[in-house]
This record gives C-alpha cells, sequence and structure tokens, in this order.
C-alpha cells in the first residue's frame, strides 16, 4: 500500500480534468468521454470525487480504483449479460461500444437502511409500509437484511433535475421501457446484484444496495454500462462486524465513500449553500480505502498508475491508436 505521506503530496496532481488532442468532450460528475469512430467511446475516469450532487474534491488514485474495478466486475457478470467495455489501453481510461443509455437507473437493494428522501429505512421509519410499490410488514428494523433483494427504480435526472423515485410497475406504465425489456433489465439486474453479494462475503465485505445502468446497443440488444460494483455506486459494509453491531443496535462499519458525506454531515453540510474546506488528510484517507475495496474484492494487489495522469494517458492512447 502506498504510505499517507505520498498520497497527500499526489493530491495536487490528482487527475480534474482532461485536455486530449480529441474533438466533441462531454464530461459528468466523474467522467470525460469522447466518441470515437466505428461506434466506440472512450471513457475517462478522473479523480473528482462528488457527494451531494457536488463536486467536493479529487482523490488520487480514485479514477484508477473505479475504471479498473469496474472491469472486473464487467468480467465477473458478462455470463449474465453483455457489457459495453471493449478494452483499457491506460488504467484511468476505457474504450467501450456505444449503447443509448435506458432513462431509467436500477437501485437494487438488499437490506432496509439509510437516512437520504429517498432511502428505504428513511421512509420506514416515517411510518410508510408501501414504499416503491412493496408493501414492508411492520417491526423490521434498521439494517437489517430484506427477505429478497428488491428493485427500486428512479428517473434519470427528472423534472427536478434529481432522480424521481418510480415503482416497477410504473417504469412501463410511464413508457420509459416496455415491459419484455423491463423484465429483462430486472433479471439481468438481480442476478448481477446475487453474483455481486456472493463475492463480496468471501473478500469480507457485503454488497448492501447498489446502482446500475443499462443502455440499447446498435444491434438493439440490452447491455450493461457505466460503473459497476464500485465505492461510488455501491453501499458496503464490512462482514466480520455485522451482527455484533447489529445486535447492539449500532450501525454497520461502511466501506464505501459513505464515510465522506458522514464527515461533511456532522459540519453541518448537506449540499446546500458553501462547501466546507476540508483537511487534506480526509482526501488521502479516501483514497487508501478506495484502494484497499479493490485490493478486498478483486484479491489483487492495487499497481498505481504513474503520476501525471494526462501525460501518461495520452502517451497510452497513442500506443492504442485512438490519437
Amino acid at each position: 500500500m502506498i504510505s499517507k505521506k505520498d498520497l497527500l503530496n499526489l493530491i495536487p496532481q490528482a487527475l480534474d480534468e482532461t485536455n486530449l488532442p480529441l474533438a466533441g468532450k462531454q464530461s459528468g460528475k466523474v467522467r470525460d468521454w469522447f466518441d470515437l469512430p466505428n461506434g466506440q467511446r472512450l471513457i475517462v475516469t478522473t479523480d473528482r470525487l462528488s457527494a451531494f450532487d457536488r463536486i467536493l474534491a479529487r482523490v488520487p488514485y480514485k479514477g484508477q480504483v473505479l475504471n479498473q474495478l469496474s472491469a472486473w466486475w464487467f468480467e465477473q457478470t458478462k455470463d449474465i449479460i453483455p457489457n459495453h467495455l471493449i478494452s483499457i489501453p491506460d488504467p484511468n481510461a476505457s474504450i467501450v461500444r456505444v449503447a443509448e443509455p435506458m432513462l431509467v437507473e436500477v437501485i437494487v437493494r438488499g437490506y432496509i437502511t439509510g437516512v437520504t428522501s429517498t432511502a428505504l429505512w428513511y421512509r420506514y421509519s416515517l411510518g410508510e409500509r408501501e414504499i416503491y410499490g412493496y408493501t414492508f410488514p411492520d417491526e423490521l428494523q434498521k439494517n437489517s437484511a430484506l427477505p429478497e433483494p428488491i428493485i427500486t427504480p428512479t428517473t434519470k435526472g427528472g423534472e427536478t433535475g434529481h432522480d424521481e423515485r418510480l415503482t416497477c410497475a410504473e417504469v412501463v406504465e410511464k413508457g420509459l421501457l416496455d415491459a419484455k425489456t423491463w423484465e429483462q433489465v430486472q433479471n439481468a439486474a438481480l442476478a448481477i446484484f446475487k453474483r455481486g453479494q456472493e463475492l463480496a462475503r468471501k473478500a469480507g465485505l457485503i454488497l448492501v444496495d447498489t446502482k446500475y445502468e443499462f443502455g440499447i446497443a446498435p444491434d438493439g440488444s440490452v447491455v450493461l454500462i457505466d460503473e459497476v460494483h464500485t465505492p461510488d455506486s455501491s453501499r458496503f459494509w464490512k462482514a466480520d462486524t455485522y451482527e455484533s453491531r447489529f445486535t447492539a443496535g449500532e450501525d454497520p462499519k461502511n466501506f464505501d465513500k459513505e464515510f465522506v458525506r458522514i464527515e461533511y454531515a456532522e459540519k453541518g453540510y448537506r449540499g446546500d449553500g458553501e462547501i466546507p474546506e476540508m483537511p487534506a488528510e480526509l482526501w488521502a484517507s479516501a483514497s487508501e480505502r478506495y484502494i484497499t475495496i479493490y485490493e478486498m474484492l478483486t484479491g489483487e494487489t492495487f499497481v498505481q498508475g504513474e503520476y501525471p495522469v494526462e501525460s501518461r494517458l495520452i502517451e497510452n492512447l497513442k500506443k492504442a491508436g485512438v490519437i
């Protein structure tokens, strides 16, 4: 593992944005992408860290972890459903097949937990028993496992600019997907989640919930896109302390980027107003956690890519014939 001191020194060099000699750059919260010939796309995962729908910081190696961990999960789940990945020309970059993203984000939940307004436990704690179209019994406990994982879809952005809750039936009723495609997506999502839970358990982690994105390939087939089972898209708990903490009425020990949200919440920040400044040690700790999660899940030693990223990236893209 790279030392905390080295991580602190790398924070100023963390990849904030790309300035590649390619036209048509587009950007999301964490990724930049460029359309390539022959129906392909270059996606560069930066070191930007977002929470509360805001970009908060740059975290060394975060982009590399997300890119390479997603590639690992694509390989572990390709027997369930095809994905858009073609190749990894650089630790921070992927070349993918272009697919039309579906207008639905597929959230799979294995436990009743969470404190945000869309979280199962938050709605349940308010007395709701019909949530996302599911009926929940009385006397459920916070952080307990659901009898079976469930799908709680949301729109992407919605009229308010934020994700809006849907029931599974509304996905078809609102014309977001046809019934046959939606059934295929649901079956794939639950199978991927089951695979994820099995592999996470072997690594000493519990995959609590996650977000999947699917797209339609040019040939009309459904493919898995974006990222899979990363600390950004998923909630993980430490498995070895879950039972004892649950019995004691304590929250499980999280092992994703939730600890960053908690640090901000303790300063009274939940996404509105000026972003408070945080010590560099927080971002070094975040980097350590991302690397540790990668190594736990894959069973592989994390090999740090050379910094600064962009000069290395350009050289690797030249070798791959992209630029």
